[in-house]
């Protein structure tokens, strides 16, 4: 049995433990033995911060995998430096990541810190089961559960941005220190059993004081996650030799797997912890940094106030500094151009979502900013604001905003369709019906829900469409939809079908032919300098607008919305970024070379790489 110093020591350059020889042999002595700090919950506690402790890295989440993972979809869009096929950055939103990428290919980056957290969670597993009394003792019951939780976590986002990873569920010792990839499978299976012990002995929201805050793992997460895992491991992936297709093993099957995710979810709903608030208050809160548990939110990402670049890429671009930032930031990522007239014009959704203005400077109002309209190629996610923060962001990229990982609308959609898969429209429709239900004012209900519902519920193939693009609306921008994509075969077939949409969007073809070629503007509110905007929706007109500025003191925008020196805006450079390869090619990073060149010739890149 190791000594827990292990895990306060471990180099950062160990991240896969493939060349950390004299690190792991060496005769190190700890002071406090494991048997006092596993018989010890605020000892054992420590211990979990240290893994936590493994998000906030530099090159980890807080810089690295938040801000690449998933980030061009169907519905979603890099901004930053995308048009250049060669940056970095590009490459590993666009399937076309080198293994050699700068941002990846480092000692600290997102492999390696994903590893050492296992490593740490395998010690802290190993040392409970050796040493706690987890058949009476409440807090270390909790402590094991969350242990078993968080290395799920890691290896879950591990295996989406990477498809068949090694798997290392013991400490690493001597004879394990290099090892080969594992079939995704192997993994699978054991984090679904993992999961299930997890809720065994983690309490729900609210019924412990751990489990009153989303900072710490809770029953609903837990069995959340487990469905989420379980849709991911029945769903379709690109294998190593390059084809697309379902687990062969027949413990993952879809029907065994959605049973398990359906009970898993029916469980959470049935449990009356969590509660769906208002589609915006959810990310208000987010903002607002409250973290109080039964809520919407089941868990987030801790980031510290000086840690974590969420606001950073995500939140609307404030190109100044402002009542709200010291610091000129935002906007690394946007929503897809076209997803706002994907959006029921009625939906309140779309508005959260896709923000078609950037904070600016303003010398005619005395706060010195303002609101500042957008062209068609740019737009920004609403969900992340720094004018919704509590607090001034402070003067450096970190914001210290969480990362909601898991909301309980999923839990909703996500026994919606695996109830659908089972059973049939009939009876999904209830689970469905709540997340479309506060999409929409209570005027629009009739038409927009009862009828919509009642048209989508034909058959199971009909519901399921229906489902695809309601997690589209639902959860843009939190970064879900590209597995969502992968696990339903789907993934080219609908990123090429945006690149279409994006074509007839830069000339004004179909239905986007009625849109005006100016936007119009008028300051509401000189205090906050919001504005209101015209032109943005289809039927709106140029004719219209002439008469605002004439008549309401409206401004037509400097600039047409459409071309720039009658060139369109969003030129094949801005299509071609939003995928450099054919993405059903391309599904997965590859190693990067720093791990491969360290694995002592045990790890190989396959996937066309």
């Amino acid at each position: 049995m190791k000594k827990i110093l292990y895990i306060l020591v471990l180099m950062i350059g160990c991240g896969n433990f493939y060349s950390c020889d004299d690190m792991l042999t060496a005769d190190v002595k700890s002071s406090i033995d494991d048997e006092v700090i596993f018989t010890t919950p605020i000892l054992a506690e420590g211990v979990l911060y240290g893994i936590i402790n493994c998000f906030m890295e530099t090159n980890s989440y807080r810089a690295r995998y938040l801000q690449f993972y998933g980030a061009n979809t169907d519905t979603e869009l890099m901004l930053s430096n995308a048009t250049n096929p060669e940056h970095a950055n590009a490459q590993l939103a666009s399937y076309s990541a080198s293994p050699s990428n700068s941002n990846m290919s480092v000692y600290n980056g997102p492999w390696a810190m994903m590893y050492q957290a296992i490593e740490r969670a395998n010690l802290m597993i190993e040392g409970m089961r050796t040493y706690s009394d987890l058949e009476n003792d409440p807090e270390l019951r909790q402590l094991y559960g969350e242990a078993l939780t968080i290395r799920a976590v890691f290896y879950a986002d591990l295996l989406k941005a990477w498809g068949d990873i090694p798997a290392r569920f013991e400490p690493i010792t001597n004879e394990t220190m290099y090892i080969a990839k594992s079939d995704r499978d192997v993994i699978y299976k054991q984090l679904i059993e993992d999961l299930g012990e997890a809720a065994e002995y983690v309490a729900w929201p609210n019924e412990t004081t751990v489990t009153s805050t989303v900072e710490r793992f809770n029953k609903a997460f837990v069995k959340a996650l487990r469905a989420r895992l379980c849709l991911a491991a029945a769903g379709y992936g690109q294998r190593p030799d390059g084809t697309i297709r379902r687990s062969n093993d027949p413990d993952l099957t879809v029907e065994k797997m959605y049973t398990i995710a359906r009970d898993e979810c029916l469980d959470i709903i049935n449990s009356n912890t969590c509660t769906l608030g208002e589609f915006e208050q959810t990310f208000k809160e987010l903002s607002g940094e409250v973290i109080t548990a039964g809520r919407e939110s089941l868990w987030e990402i801790p980031f510290a106030p000086g840690r974590g670049r969420v606001a950073y890429a995500y939140a609307i671009r404030h190109r100044v500094t402002s009542q709200y930032t010291n610091i000129a930031a935002g906007g690394s990522m946007g929503p897809m151009p076209t997803l706002y007239y994907d959006y029921d014009p009625k939906d309140l959704r779309r508005d959260i979502t896709c923000i078609p203005y950037e904070w600016a400077a303003n010398s005619s109002l005395s706060i010195g900013v303002s609101q500042s309209v957008l062209n068609i190629d740019t737009w920004y996610y609403g969900k992340y604001r720094y004018e919704w923060m509590n607090r001034m962001a402070s003067g450096d990229s970190d914001d210290g905003l969480n990362w909601l990982y898991m909301r309980y609308a999923d839990v909703y959609l996500m026994a919606a369709e695996t109830i659908n898969e089972l059973s049939g429209p009939d009876a999904a429709v209830e689970y469905f019906r709540p997340i479309r239900s506060r999409a929409f004012s209570e005027a629009d209900q009739a038409e927009k829900v009862d009828q919509y519902i009642a048209e989508v519920s034909v058959s199971k193939d009909r519901f399921f469409e229906a489902i695809v693009d309601e997690r589209a609306f639902e959860f843009t921008g939190e970064m879900l939809r590209k597995q969502d994509l992968i696990r339903w075969n789907k993934l080219g077939e609908y990123i090429y079908a945006a690149k279409d949409k994006m074509e007839q969007l830069a000339v004004r073809e179909g239905k986007y032919e009625d849109l005006p070629n100016y936007l119009y503007y008028k300051i509401i509110d000189e205090n906050t300098g919001e504005i209101d905007i015209y032109g943005l929706e289809i039927g709106d007109t140029d004719e219209y607008g002439a008469q605002l500025v004439e008549n309401e003191g409206y401004t037509r925008a400097s600039s047409q919305r459409f071309t720039t020196d009658g060139e369109p805006r969003i030129d094949a450079d801005k299509i071609y970024s939003i995928a450099h390869n054919n993405p059903d090619d391309y599904q997965f990073w590859p190693i990067f070379e720093y791990f491969i060149n360290t694995s002592n010739g045990m790890l190989v890149n396959d996937y066309n790489y």
